[in-house]
């Protein structure tokens, strides 16, 4: 004889084992059937579409590979060297600092009569994603030597001065290449840069059409800063020249930043000074 909580006590266990199920069975004891996984060829095209989205915003924001097409940075880049270029502190409304090697668009056809390539499929492939350049992209990279404000001068074989101050600059111009170029074209020059531009040289100096020798373009031979796509920072290929690009110490010397007036040296039109310009903090300095 047992008493109405033990007699509770096992009307209440009997119902809990009549609904008690196991892993394969669903509820009353039928078979649960299991889930087949889903094959890979299913998944494939998945994965291949987020891998492509984030490439594309990698190359849109983060960073992007540029191919150097010429000798005007030699030793600095070899042709054919494969750099990663900074594209996101450029978002935030950034600019380049003296001693930085940018990438930037071709300001006014200064790549006319450069020959041009016809990428294959498998190029035009990779461009799209981001691992090579486009070939429709007319970009170019150089050293940025003056910001606006500075007044920069070349007499002679150089040295190169920068608001009168001479620039050492043995550590990145090509070996046996004078500072300055004694030419008519361009290579003697005294500009004072205006806001919102910058002034550019190859480290090849006698073999780099730079800002010296687009002096009759529109902007004077200088960049505008909303045309910079973004600051080279490695060497990515090949792997036996990985190095990084930081700036010279010669652009850390004291009175570097001094800006003198210097009057009747040529200018951007006021117009230009600050199309599209947005002032913020660009990316910081780094020494070798």
């Amino acid at each position: 004889m047992t008493s109405g909580s033990d007699s509770g006590a096992a009307e209440d266990d009997g119902v809990t084992g009549e609904h008690t199920t196991t892993g394969d069975q669903g509820p009353g004891g039928t078979a649960r059937t299991p889930k087949k996984p889903r094959s890979f060829w299913k998944e494939l095209p998945i994965l291949i579409g987020i891998a492509l989205v984030l490439a594309l915003l990698i190359k849109t924001f983060l960073v992007q590979a540029f191919s150097i097409p010429s000798d005007s940075m030699q030793n600095t880049l070899q042709q054919g060297d494969r750099v990663l270029v900074d594209k996101l502190t450029p978002w935030f409304g950034s600019e380049p600092e003296r001693g930085e090697v940018v990438v930037f668009h071709d300001p006014d056809n200064w790549l006319a009569g450069e020959p041009t390539t016809d990428p294959n499929a498998l190029q035009t492939f990779l461009s799209w994603i981001g691992l090579m350049p486009s070939a429709e992209e007319k970009d170019l990279i150089k050293r940025v030597v003056g910001v606006g404000g500075d007044t920069i001068e070349c007499k002679n074989t150089g040295p190169l001065t920068v608001n009168g101050k001479a620039l050492n600059e043995q550590s990145y111009v090509y070996a046996g290449n004078t500072p300055c170029s004694q030419d008519d074209q361009g290579g003697q020059f005294k500009v004072k840069v205006p806001e919102g531009y910058i002034w550019v040289m190859g480290d090849h100096r006698q073999n780099s059409r730079d800002s010296r020798y687009n002096q009759a373009d529109k902007n004077h031979g200088m960049v505008p800063v909303k045309d910079v796509v973004g600051r080279a920072v490695v060497v990515a290929w090949p792997i036996n020249r990985w190095s990084t690009l930081p700036v010279p110490d010669t652009f850390d010397q004291p009175g570097l930043n001094a800006q003198p007036a210097a009057a009747g040296l040529p200018a951007a039109p006021q117009g230009l000074a600050l199309a599209g310009v947005v002032p913020v903090v660009w990316w910081r300095r780094r020494k070798q």
